[in-house]
């Protein structure tokens, strides 16, 4: 962070004339000079730099590929940190922290503003080099401090380099009143390969690493900033960041009123902030620095972004909607190319907001968690017990098959296997709900031996993910001798389905209701607006309401409906276009008494190769069942337990591990066909393309109106208009056998699109699960 300031009577290298008029009008300014001001008429020259983009528009930058990143290289002054690829410190072990309040905190207003919080969604902090977090976690101990109870805080920073959770660990033990924060933080450090990771400091806090190139990741960044730390190493050390290009991605995920504070005042960074749409000005330095710059959007920029996101951007209305339900709206420019993906505007959401979330299965019980987290109400609701039908198994694999060649579904399902990783340590330390045992996938194939090494080929990934392994290899990590070779996920395990979605419906905040829901309608904002509702009271915004009837002939009046039914004859009829294909699956299941479980062999990690066997798992009283299976049958409504299926699980498991089975059989005395087995029939939804369906539940006939164009041109004739979506209407369906791996993130997607948070994941990947992908697909092939 060292930079070299100038001689105060004369320009700093590289700074022009317009440069110098614009100190001259922060010297005539009081305001200006304590780094407090509110916004007014730019008082800066145009810029010589040419923009990159319109103002308050990111960049088009491709996305990268699906790697490993280089970590940090570090020497160290005690626990003080140096990159010795840029030959610059991370911070000075001197006055490291008190130049950080200085810069970020204090010039960025954060105790006024934490403190005059209200809003229902979260303030957010954008940072362009997270390094050693000293920055964030000061920032996180202030909004503790100073913020209100309710008030919650986002953080959103970008790290192309980052270091080891040891070396983490050791830069910030230099602040021992810090580690109540530390420890989170480094408890859940993910491994360095690109993508967003979102990590919790405190209930409160919510921190969202973008590992990868700052303008890259910003500019697939959804979501809107408050405040940015524009951090990294010295412009004299690290030209390449401060780039144009990383000015323009920063105005262009700003909210109107969006703040800046950075520790250099160099010339081209001041040229390069304004060719973006930011107004700076020079207020003193920390320690022996003369000079930084800090600053906000000026008062153009704001104004478009106000327009696009349909807010008003004057200081005093506290980002007060301007249009009806446009609390958020549009963070981007309308995508030309699929415009239909453009997020909806929906009402704004209130503490006293109640969402019902229809499914009590991982993918419903997993949504109201995160909003229930949130503080939101949440009504859960299932014919059923949670956790009855699908997701009924005694255990359910976390795992993982991605695709050779990268496509938009295998990443994420990495990012998904990541964060139920974390997200499981989180809600449960001592995993009596899960273990993580991590998954071998076998190639029992040569075709699959091929696969597996075209995936390795093209995707470098850290081993702390995934790893090749030899049969021997393999063979010491099952505890169990095999005779392929294949890949083992460290971060993958089993879960304990069942228990796990009690679990989440337990959550404070949740409230099941065990009813079977008939249909459900919009009431529309008049209807909305009646007084006197039983379930709920009216919406005081003109929002939407939905009525959910049940099939006892009551009903009851919601202002966010989350559908998360994982069969397609229980989709209610506006929902009913959607592509969803019920597979039956029957899972084998053997459990042995206590007296005759002491000899049998023992699993340490799940094997999948066709099917899919966990660890046994061992009950209160001393018994044990084994679980694997599971059979996959499209279109197949038999509820009846087969043995035919039960022969095919057991042929597959002979298959995959031979001599496991051989030594079961040994211990117990019998063929395992014939053992004292029992079988479970679930259905389980599938999209087409077998990436699950979350977001926003698109109006069908409003679509197939709207871009009924392109089943003549796919290509030259994609009207501009954004796609319509049924407001307050959300899915998190088809999650297919992966759902304890993909309905976390989610059900964190869905709430973090409801409350008007950062996404968890890049645009991109959003897109790629949009409800409505499929309904573009059949218009366009005239279905």
């Amino acid at each position: 962070m060292k930079d070299h300031p100038s001689s105060p009577r004369q320009p700093a290298p590289g700074q022009s004339a317009p440069d110098q008029a614009a100190s001259s009008a922060r010297q005539t300014s009081p305001q200006a000079a304590s780094g407090t001001a509110a916004r007014k008429p730019a008082t800066t020259p145009p810029s010589a730099i040419e923009p990159v983009t319109a103002p308050g528009v990111v960049p088009d930058v491709p996305l990268a590929p699906l790697a490993a990143l280089e970590e940090a290289q570090l020497e160290w002054d005690d626990t003080a940190p140096q990159a010795t690829d840029y030959g610059d410190v991370y911070f000075s072990i001197h006055d490291g922290r008190a130049e950080t309040v200085h810069v970020f905190l204090d010039s960025n207003r954060l105790s006024e503003r934490f403190r005059d919080w209200r809003e229902a969604r979260p303030f957010v902090i954008g940072e362009t080099g997270f390094g050693t977090g000293l920055n964030i976690l000061c920032a996180a101990q202030r909004f503790l401090a100073t913020a209100p109870a309710e008030a919650r805080l986002h953080v959103v920073s970008v790290e192309k380099h980052p270091m080891r959770a040891a070396d983490l660990e050791r830069a910030l033990s230099a602040w021992p009143d810090l580690a109540s924060l530390a420890k989170p933080l480094v408890a859940q450090w993910p491994a360095a390969v690109l993508g967003v990771h979102r990590l919790w400091l405190d209930e409160r806090i919510t921190l969202d690493l973008h590992f990868g190139d700052a303008v890259e990741r910003l500019s697939r960044l959804e979501g809107g900033v408050d405040a940015w730390f524009l951090d990294g190493f010295s412009p004299s050390k690290n030209p390449q960041m401060w780039s144009p290009e990383l000015f323009a991605a920063m105005a262009g995920v700003s909210r109107p009123t969006a703040t800046f504070a950075t520790f250099t005042a160099a010339g081209f960074v001041r040229r390069g902030l304004r060719a973006a749409g930011f107004v700076w000005r020079k207020v003193p330095g920390h320690g022996m620095k003369r000079e930084m710059i800090c600053g906000e959007l000026d008062e153009p920029t704001a104004a478009a972004r106000a327009e696009l996101m349909g807010l008003d951007a004057s200081p005093a209305s506290s980002h007060a909607p301007m249009r009806e339900h446009a609390v958020r709206g549009a963070l981007h420019p309308l995508r030309r190319e699929q415009p239909w993906t453009q997020p909806p505007q929906p009402a704004p959401i209130a503490r006293e907001t109640h969402v019902a979330v229809l499914g009590a299965g991982i993918a419903g019980t997993s949504c109201a968690e995160a909003l229930a987290r949130r503080g939101v109400k949440v009504t859960l609701i299932d014919a059923e017990a949670p956790g009855a039908r699908a997701s009924g198994n005694r255990q359910g694999a976390l795992y993982v098959k991605l695709a050779a060649e990268t496509n938009p579904a295998s990443r994420f399902q990495l990012a998904a296997l990541q964060y139920s990783r974390r997200w499981l340590a989180s809600l449960d330390p001592e995993q009596s709900l899960w273990s993580a045992s991590g998954v071998l996938q076998l190639a029992t194939s040569e075709r699959e031996r091929k696969r597996q090494q075209r995936f390795l080929d093209n995707h470098p990934l850290p081993e702390a993910l995934l790893t090749p392994v030899s049969a021997s290899e393999a063979s010491r990590i099952a505890g169990s001798e095999i005779a392929f070779d294949g890949l083992f996920y460290p971060v993958a395990g089993w879960v304990r389905p069942s228990a796990l979605c009690q679990h989440l419906a337990a959550t404070p905040g949740i409230r099941f209701l065990q009813a079977r829901i008939e249909a459900i309608q919009s009431l529309g904002a008049e209807e909305g607006r009646e007084e006197g509702r039983e379930e709920g009271g009216k919406t005081g915004n003109g929002a939407p309401r939905w009525q959910l009837q049940t099939s006892d002939g009551t009903s009851m009046e919601v202002d966010q409906l989350i559908v998360a039914l994982g069969e397609q004859t229980h989709l209610p009829e506006p929902l009913a276009h959607l592509p969803l294909q019920p597979i039956r699956g029957q899972v084998s299941e053997i459990t042995v008494a206590p007296e005759h479980a002491a000899h049998l062999p023992a699993l340490d990690s799940v094997v999948c190769a066709g099917g899919y066997v966990s660890p046994y798992q061992r009950h209160a009283d001393g018994s044990v069942t084994l679980s694997f299976g599971a059979t996959f049958a499209p279109r197949d409504e038999d509820d009846a337990v087969r043995e035919a299926d039960h022969a095919a699980n057991v042929a597959e498991l002979r298959s995959a591990l031979p001599a496991f089975v051989a030594a079961w059989e040994q211990a117990r005395g019998v063929r395992l066909e014939d053992d004292d087995w029992q079988g479970r029939v679930a259905w389980r939804a599938a999209s087409p393309d077998k990436s699950p369906l979350a977001g926003p539940a698109p109006d069908a006939a409003q679509w197939r109106e709207d871009y009924a164009a392109m089943a003549f041109d796919a290509k030259k004739r994609v009207p501009q208009s954004s796609g319509a979506h049924l407001p307050g209407l959300w899915l998190s369906t088809a999650h297919g056998s992966r759902g304890f791996t993909t309905a976390p993130l989610c059900a964190e997607l869905i709430a973090s699109q409801l409350c008007g948070e950062p996404l968890p994941l890049e645009r991109e990947l959003a897109e790629h699960l949009h409800p409505g992908r499929r309904l573009i697909r059949d218009i366009v092939q005239r279905r």
